[in-house]
């Protein structure tokens, strides 16, 4: 994956834990739902993959290839129990 865009990654990680303010008023508004922690961990890996796709077209000027998407992949396997501590 490209390094320019691994960091933006890694910045929006950083941004998700910083922001559960919003996560969680997000689960408020939508309480409803019966599995809020799946729900919240969906909210912050669709944030991080939003991250990754709109900078690939940004940076690389191209969608990702399939080998992008799939270190993207192993890095939110990788930061997945960080992510659901978040709640």
């Amino acid at each position: 994956m490209d390094e320019i865009i691994l960091k933006k990654i890694e910045q929006k990680i950083l941004d998700s834990v910083s922001g559960k303010d919003e996560i969680h008023q997000l689960i408020e508004k939508l309480s409803d739902i019966d599995d809020s922690s799946s729900f919240a961990l969906g909210v912050v890996v669709g944030r991080i993959y939003n991250t990754f796709f709109y900078q690939s077209k940004r940076i690389l000027n191209r969608n990702p290839t399939e080998s992008e998407f799939n270190e993207f992949l192993e890095l939110v396997k990788i930061k997945k129990s960080s992510l659901e501590n978040l709640w």
